[in-house]
């Protein structure tokens, strides 16, 4: 005979869902603010899916592709928010670049690190190069 699910069971279950689904919706919705304005370089990373500490290292490589090739942010900002997702206690400014600026620094960045070089790989992906 099957073994029938208590509520806690369903409950758990259904918990971990929402859980789920919340990830997938805040991910997708990530995607799509990517692609509809200028985001910072290292949002453009971490919705490409790559780890925060690897997306705040390419971040500052691009950043250095973007000062040698001459390449000006889109929009400029005053943020609290971290690349690790909390609240600073100073404003800082932010650098927003569009996806046909990423492309471009994208194309000139040359990383070494292996870790960088995937990195680049799921951008391209992203941007549509």
């Amino acid at each position: 005979m099957a073994h029938l699910a208590s509520s806690c069971e369903r409950r758990a279950k259904r918990r971990s869902a929402r859980t789920i689904l919340r990830q997938r919706t805040a991910a997708t919705r990530l995607v799509a603010s990517v692609k509809r304005r200028p985001r910072s370089l290292a949002t453009v990373a971490i919705a490409a899916g790559v780890d925060r500490d690897t997306a705040s290292g390419i971040a500052s490589g691009l950043r250095s592709v973007a000062k040698r090739i001459g390449v000006t942010p889109a929009q400029t900002a005053r943020t609290r928010r971290t690349v690790n997702g909390g609240r600073a206690r100073k404003t800082r400014t932010v650098f927003r670049y569009t996806l046909r600026q990423v492309a471009r620094l994208l194309a000139a960045y040359r990383p070494r690190k292996q870790e960088f070089k995937a990195a680049v790989l799921a951008m391209t992906v992203l941007v549509g190069v």
